[in-house]
């Protein structure tokens, strides 16, 4: 059987989105042109990568053809989610990225992830062998514009620790820089930052767990235990 290719050459919107709550999100991709709607579904890392390249094609373009390129921007005017229910076609595997000159559109090529190889001469082309693929033209501003969204849509997740960096869950986080002592998840989100060495002196640790005093402080009767050091 030959391959599908959607193809979507005026398309009303292009975008990255997700569906479920921070550290539980799957992303897409979806392509919408009046009632026709394909979405694919892909790895956060693929949308990250799609959104760079297409801005270090955007630039690679000016300087090649002086073709007249929108400035890059944090502006995203199309903030809707998705278009509901989302039926993914395919998990996307390779992604191809080329620049029609006549009709000075970036072309967008989602490719299904197979299990075996394919020639990747495929990438960008009509021929019947392959795996299936979405493709889709954008113009200069629509690319910015799904750059600009998709980054929104990345750093939409978990807020980081600001002690480790790592993501917080919403009911806590074991943080390596405090020993594994549990965060409680809404009182690191409201710091700032936070010097680790201020952790480290407000907290000890004795047989039945953590004590959060300062083992400096004069006015503590409390036994600090061994010293480390010695």
């Amino acid at each position: 059987m030959s391959r599908a290719i959607h193809v979507f050459r005026t398309p009303d919107r292009f975008v990255a989105g997700t569906v479920g709550q921070p550290g539980d999100r799957t992303f897409y991709l979806q392509a919408v042109h009046e009632t026709r709607i394909v979405s694919v579904m892909l790895e956060k890392q693929q949308v990250a990568i799609l959104a760079d390249r297409i801005g270090a094609l955007l630039d690679e373009i000016h300087r090649r053809f002086g073709t007249d390129i929108p400035p890059e921007s944090d502006h995203v005017g199309d903030l809707s989610p998705l278009v509901m229910p989302v039926d993914a076609e395919f998990r996307v595997g390779t992604m191809g990225l080329g620049w029609d000159a006549e009709s000075e559109a970036v072309v967008v090529e989602l490719l299904a992830i197979t299990e075996g190889e394919f020639d990747e001469s495929v990438v960008l082309d009509d021929t019947d062998e392959g795996p299936d693929a979405v493709r889709v033209f954008l113009t200069t501003e629509a690319a910015r514009e799904f750059a600009a969204r998709s980054s929104r849509v990345i750093s939409a997740g978990r807020q980081p620790c600001p002690l480790c960096h790592e993501p917080l869950d919403p009911d806590g986080h074991l943080c390596v820089r405090t020993n594994g002592y549990k965060r409680d998840a809404e009182l690191s989100k409201s710091l700032d930052f936070v010097d680790p060495e201020v952790f480290r002196n407000l907290t000890i640790q004795d047989e039945a767990g953590y004590l959060d005093v300062d083992p400096t402080d004069p006015d503590d009767d409390s036994d600090p235990g061994p010293n480390p050091q010695d």
